[in-house]
C-alpha cells in the first residue's frame, strides 16, 4: 500500500506542471478516504443465523467498494476537475473485485469437489488435479491486471497507473480484516477438535474454517495483484528518476543484449525465491520429525499415555528455524537488483524489475490458489463427503494439504 501511494506521489511531483499540487494532494485523499470507506463497511457486515459466511463478507467487502467509488468520484471529478482519473482508480477496482471472485471459485465449490473426486484413485491423481487447477486460476487475474493497466494508462497515463493500484489497494483495511478471518477461524477449529467439543460445535467451526482458506486465497490475490500494479507504477516512476524515457523517446531498449539478459535473471529470481522457502519448510519439518522421534523413544511412559510429550522444544525449533532459514532468501531478494543495477546499468535494471513481474505474479497467485484448493478438498471429505474422515480419500486429500501448505503459506 506504501508502495503504491509513493509511487503515485513521485510521479505527481515529475508531473507537477501538468497537473498541479492537486495530483499530489489527491493520491493522500483517496488513500485516506479508502480507510474511511473500510470502517463504514464493517457496519454493513452483520451476518443472519442462516446465510453463508462467505456471502457476509463479500456483503461487507461490496458495500466498501460503492461508497470509495463514490467518494473517488467526488475527489476527483468536483476537486481535482478530472473524471479521466476517476476511470483509472476504476480500473483497479474493478481488477481488484475480479481477482477476488477468481480466488473464491477456485477455492471452493465444484472445483473443490472435483479435486477431491480425483482422490478416488489416489495421491498422484488428486495432485495433478490441483495442479491443473492452480494453473488455471491464473488466468483471470492476470487478464484482469492487465486491462486495468490498459484502461488506466488510456485516461491518465503513467499517474493513471499508480491510481489504479491505489485503487486496488484502497480498501486494504477491509481485505485484511477479511484474510485475518481465515487463521481466527483455523484456530477456533482447532480448539473444538483438541478439547472434543460436540458434533454441531465441530461442524461449525470446520464451516468456519473452510471458508477461512477461501479468504486467505481471496486476501492473497489482492496482495499479489495489487503488487503487480504497484510494482509497474514503481517501475514509471524510477523511470522517471533515472531518465529511462525523455518525452517520446523510450530509452529502455528491448533489443539490448543486457536488458534481455537482466530480463531473464530477473525472471527466475520468483523461482529460486520460491524454492529457498520451500526448502526451508522441508528443513524445519524434517527437524520437528526428528524431534518427536526421540522424545518417543527417549521420554519415559510417552508411548503409554502416562508422560506428556516436550512441546516446547518442537516450538523453540520452528521458530528458530523460521526466523534463520528466511536470512537467506531475504537478503538474495533485496540484494540481486543493486547487483544487477551496480554490474549491468540503470536501463538493464529497469529489464530485470519487468522479468520478475512477469514470472513472479502468475507464480505467486498458482501457489496461492493450490493451496487453499488443496486445504479445502480435504476439508470437503471431513465433512463426510467420499468416505470422510480415516478413508482412503481422506488419507490422499491429507498428503495434498500437506503439500499446499507451503506453497499458500510459505512460498
Amino acid at each position: 500500500y506504501a508502495g503504491a501511494i509513493i509511487s503515485g506521489l513521485v510521479i505527481a511531483v515529475a508531473s507537477a506542471s501538468m497537473m498541479g499540487v492537486r495530483g499530489i494532494f489527491l493520491v493522500l485523499l483517496l488513500a485516506g478516504w479508502g480507510i474511511v470507506s473500510s470502517i463504514m463497511g464493517v457496519f454493513f457486515t452483520r451476518a443472519a443465523v442462516k446465510e453463508d459466511p462467505q456471502a457476509t463478507l463479500n456483503k461487507g467487502m461490496i458495500q466498501a467498494v460503492v461508497i470509495f467509488a463514490i467518494g473517488a468520484f467526488l475527489l476527483t471529478n468536483f476537486w481535482c476537475k478530472n473524471v479521466a482519473y476517476f476511470w483509472s482508480l476504476l480500473s483497479g477496482l474493478a481488477a481488484g473485485m475480479l481477482v477476488g471472485f477468481s480466488a473464491q471459485y477456485y477455492t471452493s465449490g465444484k472445483v473443490v469437489r472435483g479435486i477431491a473426486e480425483k482422490a478416488k484413485t489416489g495421491t498422484a491423481t488428486c495432485i495433478i488435479e490441483g495442479l491443473a487447477v492452480g494453473m488455471k486460476s491464473t488466468v483471470l487475474p492476470l487478464v484482469a491486471i492487465a486491462l486495468a493497466t490498459i484502461v488506466a494508462y488510456k485516461f491518465s497515463g503513467i499517474f493513471g497507473i499508480a491510481l489504479s493500484a491505489i485503487g486496488m489497494l484502497a480498501l486494504t483495511g477491509t481485505t485484511v480484516a477479511i484474510d485475518a478471518y481465515g487463521p481466527i477461524a483455523d484456530n477456533a477449529a482447532g480448539i473444538a477438535e483438541m478439547a472434543h467439543m460436540g458434533s454441531e460445535v465441530r461442524r461449525r467451526t470446520e464451516r468456519l474454517d473452510a471458508v477461512g482458506n477461501t479468504t486467505a486465497a481471496i486476501g492473497k490475490g489482492f496482495a499479489i495483484s495489487s503488487a503487480a500494479l504497484t510494482a509497474l507504477a514503481l517501475f514509471s516512476a524510477y523511470a522517471q528518476t533515472v531518465k529511462l524515457s525523455l518525452g517520446d523517446i523510450r530509452l529502455l531498449n528491448i533489443l539490448d543484449a543486457k536488458v534481455i539478459a537482466a530480463a531473464f535473471i530477473g525472471g527466475i529470481i520468483p523461482y529460486i525465491f520460491c524454492s529457498k522457502t520451500l526448502q526451508a519448510v522441508s528443513r524445519v519439518a524434517f527437524s520437528v520429525v526428528e524431534e518427536v522421534r526421540r522424545q518417543w523413544r527417549q521420554i519415559p511412559g510417552l508411548k503409554e499415555g502416562k508422560a506428556m510429550p516436550d512441546s516446547a522444544r518442537c516450538v523453540d525449533i520452528v521458530t528458530k528455524g523460521a526466523l534463520r532459514e528466511m536470512l537467506g532468501p531475504g537478503f538474495f531478494a533485496v540484494i540481486s537488483p543493486v547487483f544487477i543495477g551496480i554490474m549491468l546499468g540503470k536501463e538493464a535494471l529497469g529489464g530485470f524489475l519487468i522479468g520478475s513481474l512477469i514470472t513472479g505474479v502468475p507464480l505467486a497467485i498458482f501457489l496461492a490458489n493450490v493451496g487453499g484448493a488443496w486445504d479445502n478438498a480435504k476439508k470437503y471429505v471431513e465433512e463426510g463427503n467420499l468416505g470422510g474422515k480415516g478413508s482412503e480419500v481422506h488419507k490422499a486429500t491429507v498428503i495434498c494439504d500437506t503439500v499446499g501448505d507451503p506453497c499458500k503459506d510459505t512460498s
